[in-house]
């Protein structure tokens, strides 16, 4: 590589130059910072600094027989590179992928993104143009035109389809299409391909010109079902009306006639309206008919639709087509339509033969016919009960169709659509249809199809509201509102008694239905309907987990979803549930003893006692007052599962005892809590050394090497109980007991240590907790007493200079001095006056009691204490000082 950055090929040998080439297009990157020393302020030789303009290091390299060189060009260069090998679609690819920017180590490209998509866009419209002019360039001139097709096929839809997704349509029909258009064939090709893009309504708009030749074209190849693909899909406003409309009826192409006159409206729609409007005399969509022709669009509509055949009927066509459709599109809205001229005329004996005739050709379109849904048949036959059910009723229905569609809708051989045609049904007796059956047939067919709503429709009109209790229970979509039908029906008013007591009665007849089905709602039922049926109630209910689940909900309010009454059971109820709680819940007995004082203690512990449910006969036996019998039963049970707990570490293995750690600790907490409610109780020690003997007792079986885990956790549950129970024995007597134990009296102190120090820990920290209550109670006193006498040595100042009594001023009284009262709330009285009011008297041991005689009175009327002054002692409400 020279200065001039021409690449030369040398023979070794010879030195001889053998080719040359020049690089200067790739833009070498050159390694001059390494050799400017800036560390040092460039402080190098003038050769050193020639060589870092120069050198070339690491961005020459050779690789399996190629030379790598490493330039400064950016990525958009990578695109110029395909166009001058001519390799259009790779370009225009990897140019889309910068504009979306999905490409990876791009150089050269940044700043805002709208900007570098600006820039990318110009490239590819360029690339573009480029293509265009080479596929028409290199067009084959001879050959098949077969072969022109296939080259035009290859390029045309490229051009199109990154048109569209440069959103550049003026480029695609303007520039591009006015090159393409010069060559027959590329004309052809390109008109052709807008078809996906059109039916895909990724193109949507099309220029008039194109538009026009796109049509024609495919009109000259016979392409008609791609014109109507076409056409249903485009803006309307692109197209040319007359000559679409000219096509389409020259080939039949409805669907696009329909689009292009009634843009996305729906045509069955539009018809229906249409008809309504013209048999009512009015001009669609707005205005009237001139009534002169009123009646003959009257009759050219009802003749329309009344035809046998279509004007250019096939063989396979079906009697009434107009009807039949009509009735397949939307049947309720066509049989709306037929109701509104029923009503519109009742005078028109030639409307009223027509509308009779349609009436005629629906039953037999539509009775005689499978391809009607149960839905649609049931919307005739209610739309005629209507009509057959007015007082002015002009039609004729052969009742035998009722009941044939009345066997059609209750057929039990059909398990189909067993709701839609109930559902036509109940609405066809609804609206008066039940007048054109055999009540009892209609019954029977009901039951037969297990159409429960119809016969609790019949049941209701018959008022047998107690046969509606039967629909609702073999019902099994409705079973869960016979609860909201017995509470309606018991609780309304409306219904007789009679009818009301045989409601009741057929409800505690199905209780145990009632109670399976939902035992919540079955206790509100019966706490509001039925609470003194009660104890029958439960006797009824065979199954025991009924009765308990039944109870349950009776006696816990929070069971039931709607808050219910207060309800008062018979003890022996409370008993029972006891008894069920013992056998399917006992962990929830406990709260229930809790919550409940309804029930004996002596009949509650002995069931307890019965299911040896420990936990519940501790917490009645404490409640009845034997604090020393709840505690046996829970230290047996604490000895049971520590015996068990060490029988099974020593001969099955350390992890069942793991299992079983949790119900011992549990045990002896409850037993800790029972001894907490006899703190002054002389048998503390008499309760207390038992369990701390039942936790220490299964140590003497556990020795050797693989029991020294469990004897571990066994003595932490011992410095449990020693915690607790150091609060109620002394420390002394809790020692002693420990050493004269043989697990722990034998051997050295260090085996005892960790219970030692752990009891003076606890007993530390209580001491110190001890010393710092009493010295903030200390503190407090003083406090409170040091106020109190500053307010007992504060003078008194008297609101007035008088006495409250005489009225008279204490300085200027014409009589002997005598000695005057000032209370603390303010009123003075002179000693006499006081003394004649009554409110001063002597008692032993102190000097004299005085009260305020003026707010004792006022206190007397509101029926307040009195108030009284102990000058002896200073602690009255009201502080009193005597002067002279």
């Amino acid at each position: 590589m020279d200065s001039g950055e021409k690449l030369r090929v040398v023979d070794r040998p010879s030195q001889e130059e053998l080719e040359s080439l020049d690089v200067a297009e790739v833009q070498l990157v050159y390694n001059s910072s390494h050799f400017k020393s800036l560390a040092t302020g460039g402080n190098v030789s003038q050769a050193l600094a020639l060589v870092g303009e120069k050198a070339c290091y690491q961005s020459v390299c050779s690789y399996t027989g190629q030379m790598v060189l490493l330039g400064t060009k950016v990525d958009v260069c990578r695109v110029d590179c395909l166009l001058k090998q001519e390799r259009f679609v790779e370009a225009l690819s990897l140019a889309w992928s910068f504009h979306e920017g999905t490409a990876k180590a791009v150089l050269g490209l940044f700043g805002d993104p709208a900007k570098r998509k600006g820039v990318v866009a110009d490239k590819m419209i360029e690339i573009l143009f480029q293509y265009v002019e080479r596929s028409v360039k290199k067009c084959p001139e001879h050959g098949k035109i077969q072969v022109m097709e296939q080259h035009f096929q290859d390029m045309v839809p490229v051009m199109v389809d990154y048109c569209l997704q440069l959103q550049r349509t003026d480029l695609l029909f303007n520039q591009l299409y006015t090159r393409l258009v010069e060559n027959c064939v590329a004309r052809g090709v390109f008109l052709e391909s807008l078809e996906p893009y059109i039916v895909s309504e990724r193109l949507g708009c099309v220029t008039a010109p194109v538009m026009r030749d796109l049509l024609t074209h495919l009109q000259d190849n016979n392409m008609m079902d791609s014109v109507e693909n076409c056409l249903i899909h485009l803006d309307i406003t692109s197209l040319d009306i007359q000559q679409v409309v000219q096509m389409c009826w020259d080939n039949q192409l409805y669907d696009a006639m329909i689009y292009v006159y009634y843009n996305t409206v729906v045509m069955g729609n539009k018809l229906l309206v249409y008809i309504s409007c013209s048999l009512a005399g009015r001009a669609y969509p707005l205005g009237d008919i001139p009534e002169d022709l009123v009646s003959q669009v009257k009759n050219q509509v009802f003749e329309f639709l009344i035809r046998l055949h279509s004007a250019e009927a096939g063989q396979e066509e079906e009697l009434y087509p107009y009807i039949r459709t009509l009735v397949h599109f939307d049947t309720p809205e066509f049989l709306n339509v037929l109701a509104l001229t029923l009503e519109d005329f009742k005078n028109d004996k030639q409307a009223l033969e027509y509308q009779q005739r349609i009436v005629d050709i629906l039953l037999k379109v539509m009775v005689e016919n499978s391809d009607f849904t149960p839905s649609q048949v049931g919307c005739l036959f209610t739309f005629l009960a209507r009509q057959l059910a007015k007082p002015d009723n002009t039609l004729f229905v052969n009742r035998k169709l009722f009941d044939q569609v009345l066997e059609f809708l209750c057929s039990p051989d059909d398990d189909t659509r067993h709701t839609e045609r109930q559902q036509v049904l109940l609405e066809l007796l609804q609206v008066g249809g039940v007048i054109q059956f055999d009540e009892g047939r209609l019954l029977g067919l009901a039951e037969k199809a297990e159409f429960y709503q119809i016969c609790e429709f019949l049941y209701e009109q018959n008022h047998l509201y107690d046969k509606i209790l039967d629909c609702y229970l073999r019902d099994p979509l409705r079973k869960e509102e016979i609860f909201n039908y017995i509470h309606n029906l018991l609780s309304m008013p409306g219904y007789s008694s009679e009818e009301k007591h045989c409601v009741w009665e057929k409800a505690l007849l199905h209780i145990a239905e009632l109670v399976t089905l939902d035992p919540a709602k079955s206790a509100d039922l019966v706490a509001m309907h039925f609470p003194e049926e009660v104890r029958p109630i439960i006797t009824r209910l065979q199954d025991d987990h009924l009765v308990f689940q039944f109870l349950r909900c009776l006696l816990d309010q929070r069971e039931g979803p709607h808050p219910q009454p207060l309800l008062r059971l018979s003890p022996d109820l409370h008993e029972l549930h006891i008894g069920l709680l013992c056998r399917f819940t006992p962990r929830q007995l406990t709260d229930f003893l809790k919550a409940s004082q309804d029930y004996r203690l002596e009949e509650a512990v002995q069931i307890t006692e019965q299911y040896q449910v420990h936990e519940a006969t501790s917490y009645l036996l404490e409640k009845k007052g034997d604090s020393h019998g709840a505690f046996q039963v829970l230290g047996m049970r604490v000895c049971l599962s520590l015996c068990m707990c060490v029988f099974l570490c020593v001969c099955v293995s350390f992890s069942v005892y793991v299992c079983l750690s949790a119900c011992v600790c549990l045990s002896a907490c409850v037993c800790v809590c029972v001894c907490l409610g006899i703190i002054n109780s002389p048998l503390h020690q008499v309760l207390w050394f038992p369990l701390l003997e039942a936790m220490m007792s299964p140590q003497k079986l556990l020795k050797g090497p693989d029991t020294r885990t469990t004897s571990e956790v066994l003595k932490e549950l011992t410095m449990k109980v020693l915690n607790s129970m150091s609060s109620f024995i002394p420390l002394p007597a809790i020692i002693q007991r420990i050493l004269q134990d043989p697990v722990y009296g034998k051997g050295k102190l260090a085996e005892i240590q960790g219970l030692i120090l752990g009891m003076l820990e606890t007993f530390n920290y209580e001491q110190t907790l001890l010393e710092t209550t009493t010295s903030l109670l200390n503190h407090d006193l003083h406090w409170s007493l040091s106020h109190l006498r500053a307010a007992v040595s504060r003078g008194l100042h008297p609101r007035q200079d008088h006495c409250n009594i005489c009225l008279q001023q204490y300085r200027r009284r014409q009589d002997s001095p005598d000695d005057i009262i000032i209370f603390s709330c303010g009123h003075l009285y002179h000693c006499q006056c006081l003394q004649r009011k009554g409110s001063g008297h002597a008692e032993p041991r102190l000097l004299q009691v005085w009260s305020c005689y003026k707010c004792i009175s006022s206190q007397r009327g509101r029926g307040g204490d009195r108030v009284t002054t102990e000058t002896g002692r200073g602690r009255s409400t009201s502080l009193a000082q005597v002067s002279q």
